[in-house]
């Protein structure tokens, strides 16, 4: 078990500061030996967990309070060792396909360095047996995608994805901390089993928050808890960080956006399960955010034309889902939809970068196309990928999504209404933008640049070291929804790890209406995520191949919306126009005021000017007249004599 946390941290430790005296295939040799060792032990460690195995212990004190003790510790359930196994299998993938990407970076070990090192942090965080330690892995995961975002640190736009990301997630976890605290203060400890056995202690204790307003304190803990998971999984409004971070590399959009970091705060919600069945208000408030934020990014992707950005705003759409899938109480469901999305996400990622290399890192899908007799093994796997995303059979995203608009339909909370709604819409809209990107960059004519300069090569199929990954990503994408959705989704894959309150019965009617995989086939044309889906296809290569002056039409007949549309809803500009703008204000006013007349102009220069003025009425007295300071003598020697005599 530490093997599996510990090899990528030696591995990134060693490349990190010894990488540069390394020949530079040790870089590599190093950090995807030491992840491809954690993956073998995380499946061999996901095995024992299926045959009964668990592990729930401190293993060192870092902190003895008296009444409490703060320590470093592991819980090994089947939540935990899902996620272990889901980061490293992504992460030796994204550490091979690098060898290929990188091979002519400057920083190529310092690269492998910081992906070493995410996933060492990622490992502590899905690992973790209480908050402490929990938060050490939740910014480690915040510093190291930092620092991968912002990896060509000469472009400027990169510096500014690295800061943005930094400090939206710095936001969220202001939020996290306020519920840990909450927690730590009215439990006195930080351990999640005794926060689990104990949870019930909270329920009708209040927190003030103004004079004469109380609110319950497992509701507040609740906001405050998910408010940090939506600054890591980048729901509305804290997501405008997640599209700019794509300004770094493509592995680091694979392993951190697509797979692994944003989903840390799905995990943690689904952690916390036990808590957040208390609060029926904040999973209708979950809910309506993740419906939210599935539809309005669908909106955005179809917009986009840079060929990363579309899938950025599809994974923020996709994590909408699985945000829903929690505020339902469909736990199970979110974390199968985010196992299955990091496989066939993951993959759309890894794809969309063999196409930037083939281009020579020309993004923007209006200067492609002709690419699939060019790149087939690019092509095909990026087809299953497309499938996978927009849910169809018998694809891993069909056996993930569908459940969870099944599950908004069963419950009864508030806000699963718009929820079904929205989910089902998205399933039209994600359809539109994914194959828009499909047909842009593979079908029709080329529209790429060939110059015909010496040297220049053009555009060709990507090295083994691409195409391997692609196709070992596409394998899951394919044939991990009907594996595994009857017993992660029916079974008893997560007894114990997971809590639902016997009110919240969507997982329980779902269940009653599960008749195996047979019948879930022939109950397929039914769903009118099925016919939306294909729908959405047919308008896509309307739009892209049919007819593609339409767009341009749509574009000129619909200017202020698609101004809407292309800059993000204006999030963007409210931040930096009204936030950013507005703190600089309030900043440079409080620094006159406080500062400059405060403490400069009272504490400080006050004093000066009463001892200059008094000091200017006192030198009167020193005329330089000898009878002026004996007549002052003789009054002093009166007035002392008449206080004495007084006394």
């Amino acid at each position: 078990m530490l093997l599996i946390i510990l090899l990528p941290l030696i591995a990134a430790i060693i490349v990190g500061f010894w990488g540069r005296r390394l020949p530079r295939g040790a870089s590599h040799l190093i950090c995807c030996s030491a992840v491809g060792i954690s993956m073998v032990l995380s499946f061999y460690l996901l095995w024992r967990v299926n045959q009964g195995y668990r592990f729930d212990d401190d293993i060192y004190t870092w902190l003895d309070l008296g009444f409490t003790r703060l320590t470093i510790g592991f819980l090994i359930d089947p939540l935990s060792v899902l996620m272990m196994a889901i980061v490293t299998f992504i992460s030796f993938l994204v550490h091979v396909y690098t060898i290929g990407y990188m091979k002519d970076d400057k920083g190529y070990a310092r690269f492998f360095a910081y992906i070493s090192f995410f996933t060492f942090a990622m490992l502590m965080l899905v690992s973790a047996n209480n908050f402490l330690q929990m938060f050490f892995g939740w910014e480690g995961v915040g510093l190291a995608s930092y620092l991968l975002i912002g990896f060509w640190y000469t472009r400027e736009s990169a510096i500014k994805a690295g800061m943005k990301a930094f400090l939206m997630n710095r936001v969220g976890d202001f939020g996290f901390i306020i519920g840990i605290s909450l927690l730590f203060a009215t439990l006195k400890t930080a351990n999640f089993s005794e926060i689990f056995v104990r949870i019930d202690e909270l329920q009708g204790l209040t927190v003030s928050l103004f004079p004469d307003y109380e609110l319950p304190l497992i509701t507040t803990i609740c906001v405050a808890l998910f408010f940090g998971a939506m600054g890591k999984s980048a729901q509305m409004p804290l997501h405008v960080w997640l599209p700019d971070s794509m300004e770094g590399p493509t592995p680091i959009s694979a392993l951190i956006h697509a797979a692994t970091m944003v989903t840390a705060g799905i995990f943690m919600v689904a952690r916390m399960s036990p808590v957040f069945e208390w609060s029926d208000t904040v999973l209708s408030l979950i809910i309506i955010i993740g419906a939210t934020t599935a539809v309005f990014m669908a909106i955005l992707g179809l917009v986009q034309n840079d060929i990363k950005r579309v899938i950025a705003y599809s994974t923020l759409s996709q994590l909408g889902y699985m945000t829903v899938a929690l505020g339902v109480s469909a736990y199970s469901i979110a974390l199968f939809h985010l196992m299955t999305h990091a496989f066939f996400k993951a993959l759309l990622f890894l794809a969309a970068g063999s196409v930037i290399i083939a281009l020579h890192h020309q993004q923007d899908l209006r200067k492609m196309g002709g690419l699939r007799r060019i790149m087939p093994i690019t092509y095909i796997t990026t087809l299953i990928g497309a499938w996978a995303l927009i849910g169809l059979p018998p694809f891993a995203g069909f056996f993930s999504k569908e459940p969870i608009i099944e599950a908004t339909k069963y419950s009864t909370l508030t806000g699963h209404h718009y929820a079904y709604i929205a989910l089902t819409i998205g399933v039209f809209l994600t359809a539109c933008y994914t194959f828009r990107m499909i047909f842009l960059a593979f079908h029709g004519q080329p529209r790429f640049d060939v110059h015909h300069d010496r040297g220049y090569q053009a555009p060709k199929e990507s090295p083994l070291a691409v195409t391997v990954p692609l196709i070992l990503l596409a394998i899951p994408s394919i044939f991990a929804g009907f594996l595994f959705i009857k017993p992660m989704l029916f079974g008893n894959f997560f007894d114990r790890s997971l809590v639902v309150a016997s009110e919240h019965h969507a997982m329980v009617d779902l269940t009653e209406n599960w008749h195996g995989i047979g019948a879930y086939f022939l109950h397929i044309p039914s769903t009118p995520a099925f016919w939306l889906a294909l729908l959405g296809v047919v308008v896509a290569w309307f739009f892209t191949l049919r007819q593609p002056q339409a767009s341009a039409v749509l574009i000129r007949t619909f200017t202020p919306l698609y101004k809407f549309l292309i800059n993000h809803f204006y999030f963007d500009a409210f931040y930096e126009k009204i936030i950013a703008r507005g703190t600089v204000a309030f900043s440079r006013m409080s620094t006159l005021v406080v500062e400059t007349m405060g403490i400069e102009g009272f504490l400080v220069e006050m004093p000066i000017k009463i001892v200059r003025w008094s000091a200017s009425l006192l030198r009167h007295l020193q005329t330089g007249y000898l009878y002026h300071y004996a007549l002052a003598m003789v009054l002093g020697l009166l007035l002392l004599i008449t206080r004495w005599g007084m006394i």
